[in-house]
């Protein structure tokens, strides 16, 4: 994906009043500023669509109004930068952002890399849930901020009786040419494996299930896209059911378009993003790339922010979007996580590249 960029440069510097102060959980930040040069611009990597239109309106903006630093967006897509950035790291080098929106899983690669600098320090970490710190770490590499469900997003026209009840929907001759995935069927793994009839013990050991359900996925010849494509196609009526975050249904049903989604009866994968900073940044860059962070995690942000996406934010106390509350793709109880899929984060990082590979050789075969 070709590299693309979001500036707010033009936004108006306010003064750093008590109030805005307070909005960066300030008196660490507004008590070292003094003593840290600002620099023109932070660049934080973000995915497109809804996600990069939230986190400029719930972080980026802000940020940018109470200290005066414009922020600007890199689009690259997240395993494409990976490199990049350990690159830089390996040389000696700046590396090419300041702060990575990440998965969780690939921020957990970085951290066990050693490229990420300790966020153990920013003040608004203890306000977060236990969920947002990841465990087995000396310090804190990176910090997970929402979870997140990939639902099956479904077009209401094309099921008049009600939702899908189960993921055996996509082998359904009527809808060959018109389902859509991932194209590394990130979300889907889980999925498939209790689909194709094996259980969740089976991961990582035993995933034969899975990949025999996504070569009878196959031969329905799915579209694959990243998370702009969902709404897209959707909107251009080119797919009836897709399995995709829920962020990417609820963005295409705000704008008008058909589309709902549904946990069926196999559930849905869940997991979480989060935001880390690497190692070699000049020390003033870094401690506004902190500050950032820092201010990402506030109640301010975290409201705006994951409302925006219509995911339930790991800090207490935010209020869900009405069109979300109770909504077991939204979870925020023991309950609604016991219907969901979860795999553990090391588990995906030994072993999410192996079936992203294996994804693509049955697509491709």
């Amino acid at each position: 994906m070709s590299e693309k960029t979001f500036s707010v440069s033009r936004r108006r510097l306010l003064t750093a009043t008590a109030a805005g102060g307070a909005m960066l959980a300030a008196p660490w930040a507004w008590r070292r500023a003094a003593a840290q040069e600002k620099p023109r611009e932070l660049i934080v990597r973000a995915w497109g669509g809804v996600w990069v239109d939230s986190l400029n309106e719930g972080v980026s903006k802000p940020f940018t109004e109470m200290t005066g630093i414009a922020v600007r967006h890199d689009l690259t897509e997240d395993n494409e930068i990976r490199p990049k950035i350990w690159a830089a790291v390996d040389q000696g080098r700046v590396p090419p952002i300041h702060v990575n929106w990440d998965t969780s899983t690939n921020a957990t690669k970085s951290a066990l890399r050693g490229v990420t600098e300790d966020l153990a320090g920013l003040p608004n970490l203890k306000e977060m849930l236990p969920a947002a710190t990841p465990e087995g770490f000396d310090g804190v590499p990176l910090v997970n901020m929402y979870s997140y469900v990939y639902v099956l997003a479904y077009r209401e026209a094309a099921f008049p009786d009600g939702p899908p009840e189960s993921w055996d929907v996509l082998l359904d001759p009527r809808f060959k040419g018109r389902i859509a995935l991932y194209d590394d069927g990130i979300g889907f793994h889980p999925v498939a494996q209790i689909a194709g009839g094996g259980t969740m013990a089976g991961v990582p050991g035993d995933m034969q299930p899975a990949w025999d359900f996504i070569r009878k996925v196959k031969e329905q010849q799915p579209l694959l896209g990243e998370d702009p494509d969902f709404t897209t196609w959707f909107q251009n009526g080119e797919i009836d059911v897709a399995c995709t975050i829920l962020s990417n249904a609820r963005a295409a049903r705000q704008n008008g378009i058909d589309v709902a989604w549904t946990v069926p009866k196999e559930g849905c994968k869940v997991d979480t993003d989060g935001m880390w900073i690497p190692k070699g940044l000049p020390g003033n860059e870094l401690h506004w790339a902190k500050e950032y962070v820092n201010f990402a995690m506030s109640q301010q942000a975290q409201q705006k922010w994951t409302s925006g996406l219509g995911l339930p934010g790991l800090r207490p106390g935010l209020t869900p979007p009405e069109d979300l509350e109770g909504d077991p793709a939204f979870p925020t109880s023991p309950e609604d996580f016991e219907r969901l899929l979860s795999v553990p984060t090391r588990v995906l990082v030994e072993h999410e590249s192996d079936w992203f590979q294996k994804f693509n050789e049955i697509m491709q075969g």
